[in-house]
């Protein structure tokens, strides 16, 4: 009989990576679930006989969905994988019932550790398909300094803080990518923007996604007073997007000594299909670069999420850029 595992990430892609990272030949089957609430849900149906958790997630966290967990003498054997790296985080999952703690971003060989180190997992072999690390620990650095200059941009035009987690930076399969916006399309509680861009042999997507239920806090924020209908969301969602793709595309641009133009934004699920994406870049999107931005304001309910996915061809550019870099920090 198969191992039933659950994955619970408020991540489109942290999922897919997780998942992505299981041993191929390991017979379970994987379940998702996008905040703890979800999560309990499905556990209490028999689903995640493992549960791999992350802690920062709306409606329930990590942290709370252990403690529901421990409080509902609930059978599941839980492993968290978190980008807080706090001591304390460590030990307050540990307290609340979690056998270890992973590190994001996950690796393969990581998590096949853990789980062997638990019992849970009999030795398999891992095929390591994942960044190496100093390429990925580059992507990472980069982001972040163009995540900060869009959040900083954002915080000024709204007189906010913004919430600025760690970038996940992971390959993806074009199958993965496929799953992650038929996920997108799936969730009636998003709205999403997409917009192309291209510039010295580097092109790609960039998705922008806007919780539905952030529109009421971002027209407290903005002090709009009026109604808050189809239209007026959609003109918040595309200042928002302009703001994000453009400060970030730009930020990593002038990093790479690249100048990345953009085209025209299009908003998925209302003048077109988001599969349509895959189906007209299925020839050059085989194994994609997806760089996950997720910013919060402080204070608000508001959740806004920036994906930017990288053709195969355009890796090979930037990688030699990166490689330089390395190379003159030696």
């Amino acid at each position: 009989m198969s191992l039933s595992v659950l994955i619970c990430d408020d991540s489109l892609v942290a999922r897919k990576q997780v998942a992505k990272c299981l041993p191929q030949d390991w017979d379970v089957s994987v379940h998702f679930a996008k905040q703890g609430e979800d999560a309990i849900k499905q556990l209490r149906d028999g689903k995640g006989q493992l549960l791999l958790l992350d802690l920062n997630m709306p409606v329930m966290d990590g942290y709370q969905t252990l403690e529901a967990i421990r409080n509902q003498h609930i059978d599941t054997i839980v492993v968290v994988i978190s980008g807080d790296i706090q001591p304390e985080a460590h030990a307050r999952v540990k307290a609340l019932g979690a056998i270890d703690f992973i590190q994001k971003p996950v690796d393969a060989a990581m998590l096949q550790a853990v789980l062997q180190k638990h019992q849970v997992l009999q030795v398999t072999e891992v095929v390591d398909t994942n960044l190496p690390y100093a390429i990925r620990d580059c992507y990472q650095e980069i982001t972040n300094i163009a995540m900060g200059q869009a959040g900083d941009h954002l915080a000024r035009i709204m007189n906010v803080f913004v919430k600025l987690p760690i970038p996940n930076v992971n390959l993806i399969e074009v199958s993965e990518l496929h799953m992650m916006l038929n996920d997108i399309e799936a969730h009636d509680r998003v709205s999403a923007v997409c917009q192309g861009f291209i510039g010295g042999g580097v092109s790609g997507e960039a998705l922008c996604m806007l919780s539905d239920s952030s529109f009421g806090d971002v027209a407290k924020i903005l002090n709009i007073t009026q109604e808050i209908d189809d239209q007026l969301q959609l003109e918040v969602l595309m200042d928002a997007a302009s703001i994000l793709i453009g400060t970030c595309l730009t930020g990593i641009g002038q990093q790479l000594d690249l100048s990345l133009r953009q085209g025209q934004p299009i908003v998925l699920g209302q003048h077109r299909n988001v599969s349509e994406l895959i189906t007209a870049n299925l020839t050059k999107w085989r194994r994609t670069l997806a760089i996950e931005l997720s910013y919060g304001i402080e204070g608000y309910d508001v959740q806004c999420d920036l994906i930017l996915l990288f053709t195969e061809d355009s890796m090979a550019i930037m990688n030699k850029k990166l490689a330089h870099l390395l190379e003159d920090e030696a």
